[in-house]
Formats: structure tokens, C-alpha cells, sequence
């Protein structure tokens, strides 16, 4: 019996020792770690390293996944300011798309549109004004959708009739972009052409694809000659896999744009916008199809 209790105190001590080497071994340095991540803090804090041997991680009880790799734009020790304010706005601008999706129910039907083309609703809101929504299925898969309106934003005046230029100004990342793109001029078009600077961000949530736009607020780029610089006060597309068919996209576009008012014409009435504005969307998606139906002959 005597020998007995000496074995558990001699194991419990060797477990207590061992214990203690597990918890902070002498090789990690001691490295405290503030709130952002960036310099010392408090004193005597410490990290044990993200790759630990699965035997130690089992006796420690920290038997975890790793934790995934943070995003490139989110990586705030290799952004500027400015490249993190971008992120910025392009996260408060999906934030206030999701809300949205999620929480409005009272959208009415825009009755001037072509139904074949995509069905048209729009919403007043608070900060937003007028919202259109623009709803359609297309025969394309989310992947192929995403390059074309996202990766490729350079390439669409060449499909898309509505615009003369997109010009990438800087890419934050791979899911951040800043954009110049301009209007093309069209015969008795009552609005006149304007261009825009914007912020195109991406977001992938589960199978869903969201493509975000904000007006870029940073230094101002220079105006194009015989446009009006507008604004957009939100764009989202939601790319969704069709469900039972993931080769079609279910493709959902929020949409709200202040067009500005003209030097010579003053503002623009609310029922021209009002038209205008998901009439471009339906015309949007009418020729993105015709350019991925061309795109898919052989």
C-alpha cells in the first residue's frame, strides 16, 4: 500500500512537469499580442505556434482544425490605409445588400418591361431611395458568370453597347477592385453620359456569389470629358446555382444610382430616372445573354 501511494505521487508529479512543458515550452518565445495584431502589448502573454504535432495537440486537449489562412484583402500588415478603406466600403456596401435581400419584403412590379427578359421590382428605402431589383435564370454556370462580370469588367463594352470604357484603376487583393467606367453615347438618350468610380467587391458565401459596387470614396479620379460624374449608391448581384441544375445561374441585381444633375439641364425628374434606370438593367442582362450565347457556340 505504501509502495502504491508513492507510484501515484511519483506519477503525479511527472504528469504535473510534463504537464508544464506542454502548456509553454521553453523553446516558444515569450511574445505578447495587442488587440490588432501589430506590436507588443501586454506583458507575458503568449501564442503557442499554429502547427503543433497531433500527439502533443491530443495530450493538450486541443484536438482542432486549423484555422483557414485570412483572406488577402482582409490581411490588414500588407494593405495601405487607403486599400483597406476600400475593403471597408465594399464590406458596408454587402452588408447593406444582405440586409436588404433579407429583410424587404415590399417590392412592386415594374409593369414597362419587357418580361422575357427579366422581372422587374423596385422598393423605396431609407438612405437608398429608389431600389430596382432585377431577377432572371441564366443557362450559364455561377463560375463562368462571375469571370465575366468580375475578372473581366475591362472586357464588357465589347458586349455591352451601354458602356464606351471600364478601366480597372487598382486591384486590392483578389476580391477588391476600384473601377472607372463610362457611359456610351447613344442617340436621344435624355439622360446624357456619365461615368463613375467605383468600388467591385467579391464575396463568396457558400455556393453564392456576391458582387458588390460603391462609389469609391478616395481621392477624386479625373472627370471625363462631356460626362457627369454620377454614383452608385449600391449595385449587388447574387449569383446562385439554380437548384437541381448547377448549370444555371439564378441572378438576382439590386440596383441604386444617383445620376447627378447637369450643368445644362438641371436634375433629372424622378419618373425619367424611374425608367431609365431598370430599363438598363433589363437591357444589361439582355445582352450579357446574347454574349454568353455566342460565347457557347463552336
Amino acid at each position: 500500500p505504501r509502495s502504491g501511494a508513492m507510484l501515484q505521487a511519483t506519477l503525479k508529479l511527472c504528469c504535473g512537469i510534463a504537464h508544464d512543458h506542454l502548456r509553454r515550452p521553453p523553446s516558444l518565445k515569450v511574445t505578447a499580442v495587442p488587440k490588432d495584431g501589430r506590436g507588443p502589448a501586454v506583458r507575458g502573454s503568449w501564442r503557442l505556434p499554429s502547427q503543433i504535432p497531433r500527439c502533443i495537440r491530443r495530450l493538450m486537449g486541443k484536438e482542432t482544425a486549423a484555422r483557414p489562412e485570412p483572406a488577402a484583402d482582409l490581411s490588414a500588415g500588407r494593405l495601405s490605409g487607403v486599400d483597406r478603406s476600400y475593403v471597408t466600403q465594399g464590406e458596408r456596401a454587402l452588408q447593406r445588400a444582405l440586409s436588404i435581400l433579407q429583410h424587404h419584403a415590399g417590392w412592386q412590379a415594374e409593369t414597362t418591361l419587357d418580361a422575357g427578359a427579366a422581372v422587374v421590382s423596385s422598393a423605396a428605402l431609407p438612405g437608398l431611395g429608389k431600389v430596382f431589383r432585377a431577377e432572371v435564370v441564366l443557362a450559364t454556370p455561377v463560375g463562368r458568370l462571375q469571370r465575366e462580370l468580375f475578372e473581366g469588367m475591362e472586357q464588357m463594352p465589347r458586349w455591352n453597347p451601354a458602356l464606351s470604357r471600364v478601366k480597372v484603376l487598382q486591384r486590392v487583393g483578389t476580391d477588391t477592385l476600384v473601377t472607372h467606367e463610362v457611359t456610351a453615347p447613344s442617340p436621344g438618350n435624355v439622360v446624357g453620359r456619365r461615368d463613375f468610380v467605383s468600388v467591385r467587391h467579391r464575396r463568396r458565401k457558400e455556393t453564392a456569389v456576391y458582387l458588390v459596387g460603391t462609389a469609391a470614396h478616395a481621392e477624386p479620379s479625373p472627370s471625363q470629358e462631356g460626362c457627369i460624374r454620377a454614383e452608385s449608391r449600391l449595385s449587388c448581384i447574387v449569383l446562385q446555382p439554380l437548384a437541381g441544375d448547377p448549370s444555371c445561374t439564378r441572378f438576382t441585381w439590386l440596383l441604386s444610382v444617383d445620376l447627378k444633375a447637369s450643368a445644362t439641364r438641371g436634375w433629372i425628374p424622378a419618373s425619367v430616372v424611374n425608367r431609365v434606370l431598370p430599363q438598363s438593367q433589363a437591357d444589361f442582362i439582355k445582352h450579357l445573354r446574347r454574349h454568353l450565347s455566342a460565347a457557347a457556340r463552336p
